[in-house]
């Protein structure tokens, strides 16, 4: 790649990204500032009823069931939504993301159904709420954890470091009449640039540009490879795709991440339900 095709609005925003701490970029995005939340954090009663209506065009819902929700950000909203939805218990997973004190405790300080007060801050109470700060792979293989009926994640999964580990680990976690369902967004996250990170090399992508909260830059055909060999019954729709985006910087992807289908190659957000888990 030459360097009169560099994009530099994107490179270097990227460089700053990736070099940024953490605890400074979560500040940012809790708060809405430059960078753009999920909808589980902007809206997340609006994210409980769409899970509501994936469920209940299964047949299904949140009525007595045990949910895990993977990834659920430092907000209680999604888990007590969950709650007011039916559910018997909710798991809010998170190994990165601690509670967002300030919030849960404007959101949710009378909410006295759901929460105590403790010295670390609002706390779920146990009989309705679990948090669970661990990795999910160690909780899996420990046993510790009793399966659940529901999985659920939203931008999670393009953020995963062991896509193929925590599937497997969060279909063990998963009882056999069980369900998951998984929003994912493909785009790279500088979303001005929907395609721009498959243009680098996996040293180049991890050594310079990779942001702090890790992008997998996995495909449509690697989300399928991965859920497929974990669950008996796979669905994934795509939900969006951007081919006008796509062929503009086609010429300079990395072969890696071409399928030869463009309808598969411009794919920009997925939905994966996947159900009867694989021993």
């Amino acid at each position: 790649m030459g360097l009169k095709h560099l994009n530099l609005p994107y490179l270097i925003p990227r460089l700053v990204r990736h070099f940024l701490p953490e605890k400074l970029v979560r500040a940012l995005l809790l708060r809405s500032l430059i960078i753009r939340p999920g909808l589980e954090t902007s809206d997340p009663f609006a994210a409980v009823q769409r899970y509501v209506d994936v469920l209940s065009a299964h047949g299904r819902s949140f009525g007595g069931k045990r949910v895990l929700v993977f990834g659920y950000g430092g907000r209680f909203d999604l888990g007590v939504g969950l709650l007011k939805m039916g559910a018997a218990h909710v798991i809010l997973c998170d190994k990165y993301a601690r509670p967002d004190e300030v919030h849960n405790q404007r959101m949710f300080a009378g909410e006295q159904e759901y929460f105590v007060k403790r010295d670390q801050g609002l706390r779920p109470r146990p009989e309705r709420m679990t948090l669970l700060e661990s990795d999910i792979r160690e909780v899996q293989s420990s046993g510790r954890m009793e399966p659940v009926d529901i999985v659920l994640s939203s931008s999670v999964y393009e953020h995963l470091d062991d896509v193929e580990g925590i599937t497997r680990a969060l279909a063990g976690l998963t009882k056999p009449d069980g369900i998951q369902i998984h929003f994912v967004d493909l785009r790279d996250h500088f979303f001005k640039y929907p395609f721009e990170m498959l243009r680098f090399s996996e040293g180049g992508w991890r050594t310079w540009l990779n942001p702090s909260s890790n992008h997998n830059r996995y495909r449509l055909w690697d989300y399928r490879r991965a859920f497929e060999s974990c669950f008996g019954q796979v669905e994934i729709e795509v939900l969006d795709r951007d081919a006008e985006a796509f062929q503009k910087v086609r010429p300079y992807i990395r072969p890696e991440f071409l399928s030869g289908n463009p309808e598969d190659d411009a794919v920009t957000l997925i939905r994966v339900i996947a159900s009867k888990p694989l021993s």
